[in-house]
Order: C-alpha cells, then structure tokens, then sequence
C-alpha cells in the first residue's frame, strides 16, 4: 500500500487519507478550498499585483524578512515555490470577492444596515421577577448604579464587566434585546422585560451607526464570500454523494435497459459579544 505521508513514526497510506479527513473534520475545509480553486482557476495576476501579494502575506503574518517567510513555510510543511503560491491565490481570491460583489455592496449595506448598526449597552438579568423589579428601581431611583447591582446580583458573565456590553452589531443579541435597542435613545432605562427564563433590565448606552467606510467594505466581502463558499461546498458534497449512491445502485452486469439518473444539483443570546 503506498505510503502518502510520514508523521513522526505513524505512516498514512492512500487507503487511510479520506477516513482522516473525515474524522477530523476536515473534508468539509477541502471541499470549500476546492470550490475557491474553481472560482479562480481563471484569474491571472500581474507582475505588479504578484509582488503585492507577497507583500501582503508578510504583513499578515508579520513577517519582516525573507528569513521569517522561510521559518514559517517550513513550520507549515511547505516549500518556497508553494508559500508564494499561496500568497498569489489570496489576492486571486480578493480579486474574486471584488469582481463578483464589489458592485453589489451598497445596495447590500443599505438593505442591512439596521443590523450593521452597534450599540453599547448595560444588562441585568435574573431568574426572579421580584428582584428585577427592586433592581430596577434601585437604579431608576440613583440609590444604586447599574454597574453595582449588575456586578452584586446579574446572574450572566455580564456580572464581570459590570453589566456593560458591546459595541456589538444588533444582529447579535437575541431578538427580543435587539428589537429594544433599536428602539432604544442612549440613556433610557427599561423596566424588567422577560425574555425566556430571564427577567431583564436594559439600558441603551451608545448607538454607533455603521459606515460604508474600507473596513465596513472588506467585512461585507468577507461575509459574501464565505456564504458563497459554504453553500457551493455542500452542494458539491450533496451532488457527489448522490452520484455515489446512484453509482452504487447499479446491477453488478446491467441490462441494456438499465439507465443511471442522476441529479445534479446563528442561535442568538442575551450575551452575544
């Protein structure tokens, strides 16, 4: 049996490659990265842009000198020629998620945005509608901050920060928390709201409104792209294990009249920071 790879003293064999993969979770990342290869398997950089892609790759892992980038092939299982390759396939992918949803981003922002949106906030949960209730107007009374009863009495790891959460987009909290805050003028204090098993006290602290600044933009492609490419891998993965069914269910020596078909084809929380 061929011997693919080495490890220490354990050898692995062809025949053991794709139950590794499987058992470790793997597969699923190969199938995405294949994915990707197709997609771009067509786009041809420039001296100019293969130069920067080599300099983006030292400064994402900062790296300062050809040294470095050497150590760090070699503790990947690397080899130069192949460093640089990977280098040159990150700029093809951005060039990809540029080609593909550059144009497409500030209609998808203005059509997201209210989730896009941060805030600050203060919470204060408990089991117990008779505590939420003397908190609360401990608190809405100044005999006692936020901060202190949260820290005393708040039964979530918000406790730790003294109630306070965020910037967090609304996306993230649950929906319930998250319908009151968008609603919410910093400063404004809710009286005790329940939300499943929890009794909760909230205040707005600070609204920051997104931006379709570079950042905003590279977070929204990097959203985009990594939705595509799940959705592409499972589709794949879907197709291939129908064919191999298909393939399998074929008679050992068919008829003439034996035909093959085949077909191709977040849970959210109170303390989502």
């Amino acid at each position: 049996m061929k011997k693919v790879i080495q490890i220490g003293n354990r050898i692995i064999t062809e025949a053991e490659i794709i139950t590794l993969l499987a058992r470790y979770q793997i597969l699923p990342l190969l199938w995405r990265e294949l994915v990707v290869d197709q997609a771009i398997a067509s786009i041809e950089l420039s001296d100019l842009d293969q130069v920067n892609a080599l300099k983006q790759f030292d400064e994402k892992y900062q790296l300062t000198s050809l040294e470095d980038r050497s150590l760090w092939a070699e503790r990947s299982g690397m080899t130069k020629e192949q460093v640089e390759d990977f280098a040159k396939r990150e700029m093809r992918i951005e060039v990809f998620k540029t080609a593909t949803w550059g144009a497409k981003l500030e209609s998808y922002f203005l059509t997201h945005k209210s989730k896009l949106d941060k805030v600050v906030y203060s919470l204060l949960r408990t089991t117990r509608q008779e505590v939420a209730t003397e908190l609360y107007f401990r608190i809405e009374s100044g005999e006692q901050t936020f901060a202190e009863c949260a820290c005393e009495y708040s039964q979530g790891t918000e406790a730790q920060t003294g109630g306070l959460l965020g910037p967090i987009e609304l996306s993230k909290p649950h929906p319930t928390l998250a319908k009151i805050l968008s609603i919410s003028k910093p400063g404004q204090l809710w009286s005790p709201i329940q939300v499943g098993e929890w009794f909760i006290i909230v205040r707005l602290e600070k609204f920051i409104p997104a931006v379709l600044d570079e950042t905003m933009r590279q977070q929204l492609l990097n959203g985009l792209f990594e939705g595509w490419r799940q959705e592409q891998a499972i589709e794949l993965m879907v197709k291939g294990e129908r064919e191999k069914e298909n393939s399998e269910s074929l008679p050992l020596n068919p008829t003439p009249k034996t035909r093959l078909n085949q077909t191709s084809s977040h849970s959210t929380t109170l303390e989502a920071v």
